[in-house]
């Protein structure tokens, strides 16, 4: 009678029907596995409650999918078709949270395919990668010493063109002067270089130069940020 219930409106009699217990227990393995990839991702790591409870459901919703599909190559088609316009709906995330989504979303196939230890598997090695990466701040440290972004106020009688160059020569590896603007009802500049630094330890020996060549006005440094649209 159970069996019955749960069938198909358009079921024949050679179509595979998932049995109820098959179902519940590949939906519950991949909501377990949508919570362990969700605290793997927030640790040490800013998150947004939004991001974090989809990616709790994202491997549930996958396998149910999945395994709703159950072979059909057509409906298969028509189901990739639906997830890619999810991503044309969404704003760009950064480089981390798609991998992240691809991950739950790979996760989730492979329950639906009735795969579940082999999905177990995937999900404790790639959180184990996960908390290693955040734990060391892999990729992070070394970018924040190095890459500064510079912003110097100089008058106006200085000519910016060139003016900081053998300073820079001497301290940095590479100098890029991204942005000009007058302030002050002109009477000052505002120059934005992007920096990559030879020595951090030297930072505050080159910001003395600095001063000392723009007239000891504004120096502002700042940890040079990578662009929003990562991927």
């Amino acid at each position: 009678m159970l069996e019955n219930l749960f069938k198909g409106l358009f079921d024949a009699d050679f179509t595979n029907v998932i049995s109820v217990t098959d179902f519940i227990t590949c939906l519950l393995v991949s909501l377990v596995i949508g919570v362990l990839m969700t605290l793997a991702y927030m640790y040490r790591t800013r998150y947004t409650k939004s991001f974090v409870v989809t990616l709790a459901l994202l491997p549930a919703v996958v396998c149910v999918v999945i395994m709703m599909v159950n072979g059909n190559v057509g409906t298969g088609v028509a189901v990739a078709g639906a997830f890619s316009l999810v991503r044309f709906r969404s704003v760009p995330g950064t480089a981390k949270e798609i991998c992240t989504l691809f991950l739950a979303m790979g996760a989730g196939l492979i329950v639906g395919m009735g795969y579940i230890a082999f999905a177990l598997l995937f999900t404790v090695i790639m959180c184990i990668i996960f908390v290693i990466c955040n734990r060391l701040d892999f990729g992070t440290k070394k970018n924040g010493a190095i890459f500064k972004t510079l912003t110097i106020t100089i008058p106006e009688d200085l000519d910016y063109t060139g003016a900081f160059d053998d300073i820079f020569s001497e301290y940095t590896k590479s100098n890029d002067l991204v942005r000009v603007k007058s302030t002050n009802m002109g009477s000052m500049f505002k120059l934005t270089y992007n920096v990559e630094l030879r020595d951090a330890l030297r930072e505050k020996e080159m910001l003395d130069k600095l001063r000392c060549r723009n007239g000891n006005l504004e120096i502002v440094v700042a940890k040079q940020e990578s662009t929003s649209m990562e991927l």
